[in-house]
C-alpha cells in the first residue's frame, strides 16, 4: 500500500513540524508501506526511505513574520495531484498550509482517505493586524480542513482544546510525537564540564538552552531581554532563522548555529535547562527530547499543558509577544522559581522513556485507516 506524506518543508528546514514527518515517514517504511513524501524542496533534499516529490514554492512570508508558507508554482501543484492520484491514502501535516490545502482537495477528488496531523493551534503574534489574519484563515481554513479530513489526530491536547473545545466537538486522536530514545537520554556521554568546554560555555555559570527557529513566534525578543536582565545567566542558542542574536552585542548570549541530534542531547545533559519562550506551539520536540535526558524545562503556557500527564514537570509561562518586558520578567521569576523548587528529572525522564515512541504514534494513525489499506 503506498501512504503519500504531505508537509511544509522537508527537515532539511530544521523545523520540528518537518522533523515529525520525517520520523514517521520511516516508521511508516518500516512496517511495509511505500512511502511518498510531498513538500517544499527550498532547503534541499533529505536522506529518507521516502520517494522524495520536491515541490518548488516561493516563502516571501518567514522572512517578514516568521511563519513559514511555502507557496507552490503551477509545475508543483500538478506534481502534487499526480502523488495524490497515485497514493493510497494520504498524511497530511497541519491544515493551515497552501500545499496542505491542494493535497486535501486532491484527496477528496480522487476519493483517497486522509490523516490530518494538527500540530499548532492559534499563533498569538505581536501584530494586531496579524492575530486578525490568522484567526480569520483558522476560521475560513483550518476549520473546514478538520472537518474534511477522515482522520485527524493532534499532538498536543492545548491545540486540540484550542480548535475542537473541550470537551472537543468531534471525535479524534491524541497522539504525541516520539522520542530517539538512543540519543536522548539521561545517561552522560561525556563529562558535563567538558561538553560546556567544547562549546567554550562557562562551566561555573547557569546554562540555559534554546533550540529552535530564530524567527518571532519562537520568543527571541523576549530572550534578548532576559539575557539583558540575567547577566549571570547564559544562554546556549540553537537553530537559524531571520533573527540574528549574535547582533545583540550581549556576551551572556552563545549563538552554536544548527547542530546534529548527538550534539544537541550532549548540551541538554550539560545544561541548566531548556527555556523556549514559543507562542502558537503543539508540543514542542525539542520539550520532549530535553524531558527525555532529564533536562528541566521552561516553556510556553499552552506547551506547558499539552501532554497532561507530564504537566506536573514543566514551568510554564504565561509569554505575550505584545508584552516581551513582562514576558521576560516571568521567565525571570520561573528560572527562581527552579533554582528554589528543583524537578523530579529522574520522573520526568521515565515518563518520556515510557510515553513518547515513534513506532506507536506511527501505529496509532495506520490504525486509523480504513482495514483494506491497513
Amino acid at each position: 500500500m503506498r501512504i503519500l506524506s504531505v508537509s511544509n518543508f522537508y527537515d532539511t528546514h530544521g523545523g520540528g513540524l518537518e522533523r515529525v514527518a520525517a520520523q514517521l515517514n520511516h516508521e511508516f517504511a518500516a512496517v511495509g508501506y511505500q512511502v511518498a513524501w510531498a513538500a517544499s524542496d527550498a532547503d534541499g533534499l533529505p536522506e529518507s526511505p521516502a520517494t522524495l516529490i520536491g515541490l518548488n514554492c516561493s516563502n516571501p512570508t518567514e522572512k517578514l513574520t516568521g511563519l513559514p508558507m511555502p507557496i507552490p508554482g503551477l509545475r508543483a501543484i500538478t506534481r502534487l495531484w499526480r502523488a495524490v492520484r497515485d497514493a493510497d491514502a494520504v498524511v497530511i501535516h497541519d491544515a493551515l498550509y497552501i500545499t496542505s490545502m491542494f493535497a486535501m482537495l486532491f484527496a477528496k477528488t480522487a476519493k483517497k482517505p486522509t490523516i490530518l496531523v494538527q500540530h499548532i493551534g492559534v499563533i498569538p503574534f505581536a501584530s494586531a493586524l496579524l492575530n486578525s489574519l490568522l484567526r480569520l484563515a483558522n476560521f475560513l481554513i483550518t476549520r473546514p480542513m478538520i472537518a474534511s479530513a477522515d482522520g485527524l489526530a493532534f499532538i498536543s491536547a492545548t491545540v486540540r482544546d484550542d480548535l475542537l473545545g473541550s470537551p472537543p466537538r468531534r471525535k479524534s486522536l491524541l497522539v504525541f510525537n516520539g522520542v530517539d530514545q538512543s540519543v536522548f537520554h539521561p545517561h552522560q556521554r561525556l563529562p558535563r564540564n567538558e561538553t560546556r568546554a567544547r562549546w567554550k560555555l562557562p562551566t561555573d555559570a547557569p546554562l540555559a538552552v534554546f533550540v529552535g527557529r530564530f524567527v518571532e513566534k519562537k520568543g527571541l525578543r523576549v530572550l534578548r531581554l532576559l539575557a539583558q536582565q540575567r547577566p549571570e545567566v547564559h544562554f546556549a542558542l540553537l537553530g537559524q532563522g531571520s533573527i540574528e542574536p549574535g547582533d545583540w552585542g550581549l556576551t551572556n548570549v552563545h549563538v552554536l548555529g544548527q547542530q546534529p541530534q548527538s550534539l544537541i542531547a550532549d548540551l541538554y545533559r550539560a545544561a541548566d535547562m531548556l527555556l523556549l519562550p514559543s507562542v502558537g506551539e503543539g508540543y514542542p520536540l525539542v520539550v520532549q527530547e530535553a524531558m527525555a535526558c532529564g533536562l528541566p524545562v521552561i516553556c510556553g503556557d499552552g506547551s506547558a499543558k499539552a501532554d497532561p500527564a507530564a504537566h506536573r514537570w514543566l514551568i510554564g509561562v504565561d509569554i505575550d509577544l505584545a508584552d516581551p518586558h513582562g514576558s521576560a520578567a516571568r521567565c525571570a521569576a520561573a528560572i527562581e522559581a527552579l533554582a528554589a523548587s528543583p524537578v523530579d528529572t529522574a520522573a520526568m525522564a521515565r515518563h518520556a522513556a515510557e510515553n513518547y515512541d515513534w513506532g506507536r504514534m506511527a501505529a496509532v494513525l495506520l490504525e486509523s485507516l480504513p482495514p483494506a489499506i491497513r
